[in-house]
C-alpha cells in the first residue's frame, strides 16, 4: 500500500509540473528558475570536425488588431462580384414582409434604390421589384410622419474610432497597439560576442540540461519574458539560421539558431538594461531596416508579409 501511494503521489507531481511548464503566464511571479548559470552550453561536433553551438530564438508575434484595407484589385473584384450577384439574385417579396406606407417600407425602398445605383451606376433603371421615384413620393406624402422619423434617424451621426492609433502618430515602437492591420514582432537590442550592439530576435543558448523547446520556455520565464503572457505554437522549430561569427572562427565554432514562433496574449517585455538594452514591436519592413543584411536573409521567410 505504501509503495502504491508513493507511486501515485509521484505521478501527480510530475503531471502537475509538466502542465505548469507548458506556458508562460504574466500573472505568475514566483516561477522557479529552470536554468542554472553554471550549466554549460550545448556544443555538438559535425562529421567534418567543426563544432556547433546551439541557440534558440523566438519570434514573438502580435496578431493584427484590425482588418487590413483591400487593394485596388480586390475592390474591383468585389464590385464586379456584387454586380453579378445583384443582377441574378431572386427579388425579395417585400410586400409580404413590410406593411404598405410604413417607415420600414420607405427605408427598404430607399436602400434598394441606393444598392442599385452602387451596382449599376446613377443611370440604372429602377428594378421592377421596387417602386419608382413617383410612387415613392406618393408614398412619402401618405406617410409624412414616417418619413420625418426616418430622416431624423438618418441624421444621427455614428462616430467610429480612427484606424490610426496614437502610438502610430507619435512613433512609439514599444506599444502593442501600433500598426493595427499588420503583424508586428518583438525585436530586441542586445550585444553580440564582440560587444557590439545589434538588433535581433530574442535568443538564448541551449544548455546541456534542456532541449530546444525547454530552452524557449525557460527563456520566456526569465525576467525578460515573465511579464508577457505568451503561447509557443509548436514544439518544433520553424526555421534555422547559421550565424557567421568572426570572434569564434579561431575556435572552429559555428552558431546555429533554431527559431520558434510564439504569440503574445497580454503583458509587455521587460529589458534588464544588461543583456537586453531595448526592445521594439516592428513589422516586416521595419525589421529589415534595423537588422544586419545577413541576418535578414536568414529570417525574412519566417515573417509574415502583412
Amino acid at each position: 500500500m505504501f509503495a502504491r501511494s508513493v507511486r501515485g503521489s509521484c505521478r501527480i507531481r510530475v503531471t502537475t509540473q509538466s502542465r505548469v511548464g507548458s506556458r508562460s503566464l504574466a500573472t505568475v511571479t514566483d516561477v522557479p528558475p529552470s536554468r542554472y548559470p553554471s550549466d554549460p552550453q550545448r556544443v555538438v561536433k559535425k562529421e567534418d570536425g567543426q563544432k556547433v553551438a546551439i541557440y534558440t530564438a523566438v519570434l514573438v508575434n502580435r496578431n493584427p488588431l484590425l482588418t487590413r484595407k483591400p487593394t485596388a484589385f480586390e475592390n474591383a473584384y468585389y464590385a464586379y462580384q456584387a454586380r453579378i450577384e445583384r443582377a441574378l439574385h431572386n427579388p425579395l417579396p417585400y410586400d409580404f414582409y413590410f406593411k404598405p406606407g410604413t417607415q420600414l417600407e420607405l427605408q427598404f425602398d430607399k436602400e434598394e434604390q441606393e444598392r442599385d445605383r452602387r451596382a449599376f451606376g446613377r443611370s440604372a433603371t429602377p428594378s421592377p421589384r421596387i417602386k419608382t421615384e413617383e410612387e415613392t413620393r406618393a408614398s412619402e406624402e401618405d406617410g409624412a410622419d414616417a418619413l420625418s422619423a426616418l430622416e431624423m434617424q438618418q441624421q444621427e451621426e455614428v462616430k467610429t474610432m480612427p484606424r490610426e492609433h496614437e502610438s502610430d502618430r507619435t512613433n512609439n515602437v514599444q506599444s502593442l497597439d501600433r500598426q493595427g492591420p499588420r503583424n508586428v514582432y518583438l525585436l530586441v537590442l542586445a550585444k553580440d560576442d564582440a560587444g557590439k550592439e545589434r538588433w535581433r530576435f530574442p535568443q538564448a543558448p541551449v544548455t546541456t540540461r534542456e532541449n530546444l523547446f525547454e530552452s524557449v520556455q525557460n527563456y520566456l520565464r526569465s525576467p525578460f519574458g515573465v511579464g508577457m503572457d505568451t503561447w509557443v505554437v509548436s514544439r518544433n522549430p520553424i526555421g534555422v539560421y547559421r550565424a557567421p561569427s568572426v570572434a569564434k572562427a579561431a575556435e572552429n565554432l559555428q552558431d546555429y539558431l533554431f527559431f520558434y514562433k510564439a504569440h503574445i496574449l497580454a503583458g509587455q517585455a521587460r529589458p534588464d538594461g544588461k543583456n537586453i538594452l531595448d526592445f521594439a514591436w516592428l513589422n516586416k519592413e521595419e525589421i529589415r531596416t534595423r537588422v544586419d543584411q545577413d541576418y535578414w536573409a536568414g529570417v525574412k521567410d519566417m515573417i509574415s508579409d502583412f
